[in-house]
């Protein structure tokens, strides 16, 4: 059963993207193989958006994402312009794609191959768990299936497009369950679950609230693998753009958007802080949601305001080289579990007993910073400024010095680093991320599908959203669909 979704009426010859994030690269990738005209404006002297780089002292700094998902969906925005992945990029594929560390002392290798996985549930929790993860997998592949083109690769005009023969597959599936729950089906020791459903904080959720919907991240994540791009996460951007470049894009760096000028309903010219006016016959913004709906002058009515993902405190360490690198990836976990999303979502306060994304890139990629020492990124979920209004411009010093210590006492090497860049809520509100969070709003069921707010504006017939705020939501390889979806809003493709 096919459905008619709707498109910006009138011409949409030349379009401008305001943004050079993920989203918006993907959008102008996908505009030029409609044969549109594009110029993308960008406040940072470079592509990028959330996917940020700072260089320090020789050390090549992913201050943004570091989980490298999905790569196909690169591949798909550079095809729109008759370009690949293989041309542009080199990835490596991560084994184990994350090594994660508990409390207990024991590890568990995160294999995306599902013998080798198996042989190490069965080694850290016994048969009987390894043939729960052999069915785990068969569900997590059916979901994927059942949701992936329909339910998240999808343009939703309202609720009614969900109504779909495919929709009682995932029904059926269970997806409207709660995660925690739908994993509990299949495994039991509460080391293996967690593997399989940390990924709700991605989401801004604890796995007790998340849909089991969400567990498409672990699959994601555990089954189609994690790769690491040589040169850093910086590079893919820059291949994007690049890209974009060379089917015929104009890029803006260094400019601010201020205001759109509208002729009725319609935008038909973007102001920028040096001055310029630069006409267009569409629009795509893909800054945060705030700053979208300032610069329409409205945002749409809720009737419940928007829920913002907890924030991070993200550390970026330099450390030497020892005889044996670690793992690029590794997830280490403290003994408290559920206390730790009720304290950062709930109570607004950090974690007693935090559990850490640690990401050593240079055991994939030496040239990441100087020869002979290690580049170390830990990220600490912390709550949104919403949620906890803290003030980190004083709880900082001692917060990092907290966090180095848990590394310390978990033996992780990243503990003894040079401390060489720290990135707190205050500095993600200051880039113009809500509630000081830049992974946006969260994923409850009232934030998503057809519920979550959606990249057509009423009021201005000629504007579309993408980006993490919008459809389908947080992460790489949403934020590529969402410029895939908003170039649709505007081709019809």
């Amino acid at each position: 059963m096919s459905r008619t979704v709707r498109t910006v009426p009138g011409r949409t010859d030349h379009v401008v993207v305001v943004g050079a994030g993920l989203s918006g690269l993907s959008t102008a990738l996908h505009l030029l193989g409609a044969g549109r005209e594009v110029t993308v404006l960008e406040r940072e002297p470079h592509p990028g958006g959330r996917t940020g780089r700072l260089d320090v002292d020789g050390f090549r700094i992913d201050t943004g994402p570091t989980v490298m998902t999905m790569p196909e969906l690169v591949d798909e925005a550079l095809a729109a312009v008759g370009s690949s992945l293989e041309e542009r990029l080199e990835l490596t594929p991560l084994h184990p794609a994350y090594r994660a560390r508990f409390a207990d002392g024991s590890t568990l290798d995160v294999h995306t191959d599902a013998e080798a996985m198996e042989a190490e549930v069965r080694r850290v929790a016994g048969p009987a768990e390894a043939l729960g993860y052999r069915r785990l997998r068969r569900w997590l592949t059916e979901l994927y299936r059942a949701e992936f083109d329909r339910f998240i690769a999808a343009n939703f005009d309202s609720a009614l497009d969900l109504v779909h023969p495919s929709l009682a597959k995932v029904v059926a599936l269970g997806a409207f369950g709660r995660l925690d729950r739908a994993i509990g089906r299949f495994v039991h020791d509460e080391r293996v679950r967690r593997v399989f459903s940390f990924q709700a904080l991605y989401a801004g959720l604890s796995p007790r609230k998340a849909l089991a919907a969400y567990a498409v991240i672990a699959y994601m994540d555990t089954i189609r693998g994690v790769f690491a791009v040589r040169g850093g996460m910086r590079q893919l951007p820059q291949a994007l753009a690049d890209a974009a470049t060379e089917a015929g894009a104009t890029f803006r760096y260094d400019t601010t958007v201020t205001s759109l000028e509208r002729d009725g309903s319609r935008v038909t010219a973007v102001r920028t802080a040096h001055g310029e006016r630069i006409p267009c016959d569409a629009v795509v913004l893909t800054t945060d949601l705030p700053v979208s709906y300032r610069l329409l002058g409205r945002a749409p009515r809720r009737p419940v305001g928007l829920r913002w993902s907890p924030s991070a405190v993200v550390l970026h360490l330099a450390g030497d080289r020892g005889s044996e690198d670690p793992a690029h990836h590794t997830i280490s976990f403290g003994a408290s579990w559920d206390r730790t999303f009720h304290e950062i979502i709930r109570q607004g306060r950090p974690m007693t007993d935090p559990s850490l994304l640690v990401s050593t890139p240079t055991s994939t990629d030496p040239g990441l910073a100087p020869e002979g020492r290690h580049l170390h990124f830990v990220l600490a979920p912390c709550p949104n400024l919403q949620a906890g209004p803290l003030d980190w411009s004083r709880l900082t010093p001692a917060y990092v010095e907290e966090i180095r210590d848990v590394l310390g006492r978990r033996g992780l090497p990243a503990a003894d680093g040079e401390l060489l860049h720290v990135s707190t809520p205050l500095d993600w509100a200051a880039q113009g991320h809500a509630a000081g969070t830049p992974f946006s709003a969260a994923h409850t069921f009232a934030q998503t599908g057809p519920f979550r707010p959606r990249n057509l504006v009423r009021g201005a017939e000629n504007v579309v959203l993408a980006g993490s705020g919008t459809t389908p939501g947080v992460g790489i390889p949403t934020t590529l669909i969402s410029g895939r979806l908003a170039a649709a809003r505007l081709t019809g493709r």
